[in-house]
């Protein structure tokens, strides 16, 4: 099917489609999709080539979006970047309890298979704060405080979310003020910090040993929303528990991450 005499799209740039759907709509909400926290800038032949489309629907697109705020164009480089439409449905989004609501059925899974508090996790300024938790069965097992920010900097929860921003970011929102210590286990350098964010990408998951509380040891493991990361999934407990079962938590854990992200839309 053709738009407006175009060429078709690439069928896997575009990805599956339903019956019933919108071709254009469709277009638009991958051209929305498209933009990221390490990709927020995009111009119109750079669009094109990516999803294999006709340069003219693309600007379209771009058009429209931007007519109703989705998008904002700078006007000397003509590159596009998210507009203050979609910071409006962010904060609603934020605000409708949709991310706790999808996670919960996988942290009440989590609970009964390892018995430790499973925690969500979303990135604060250069912190984190919990979303969503459950505590642990046994006598002795962390509490996790809905709401409480914690540093971003010390533990497998903030190493999790802050290994897939962007360098410069990174470097921005922890380099001003430096790295609170804790105790002798946290990362105070700001290198040293960039090579665990660089492990934990290789591996796919964090794993902590009181960085931030000495007695604890956490499992994380990223949350994705196309190629950024609006959450981590946790495991913690006491460190004599947890750091026995390591072997058996972290697929738990990545697998219980990797399901709340295919609820996300992948």
């Amino acid at each position: 099917m053709t738009e407006h005499g175009t060429s078709t799209s690439n069928p896997a740039a575009a990805g599956p489609q339903t019956g019933g759907v919108l071709q254009t709509v469709d277009r638009a909400l991958l051209v929305l999709l498209t933009f990221s926290v390490q990709r927020p800038e995009w111009g119109v032949s750079e669009l094109a080539r990516h999803h294999g489309w006709d340069k003219a629907v693309v600007q379209r697109l771009l058009t429209t979006l931007t007519a109703r705020a989705f998008l904002v164009c700078d006007e000397t480089t003509r590159r596009y970047r998210p507009g203050p439409a979609l910071s409006r449905l962010a904060r609603v989004g934020e605000h409708s309890g949709v991310l706790p609501s999808l996670a919960r059925p996988v942290l009440a899974r989590l609970l009964r298979e390892t018995g430790e508090s499973i925690v969500l996790n979303v990135p604060h300024g250069g912190s984190y704060r919990c979303e969503a938790a459950v505590d642990g069965t046994g006598p002795v097992r962390y509490t996790a405080i809905i709401g409480a920010v914690m540093p971003g900097h010390a533990g497998a929860s903030g190493h999790a979310i802050f290994a897939y921003h962007p360098e410069r970011a990174v470097r921005q929102m922890f380099g001003a003020t430096g790295l609170t210590r804790f105790n002798d286990r946290t990362i105070t350098d700001l290198d040293v910090l960039l090579t665990c964010y660089a492990q934990v990408r290789a591996d796919g998951h964090s794993v902590s040993h009181g960085e931030y509380d000495e007695a604890v040891t956490a499992v994380a493991a990223p949350v994705f929303q196309g190629s950024d990361v609006p959450a981590s999934l946790t495991v913690i407990g006491p460190s004599h528990r947890v750091d026995r079962a390591l072997d058996t938590l972290v697929p738990l854990v990545r697998a219980g991450a990797a399901e709340i992200t295919e609820a996300l839309g992948g």
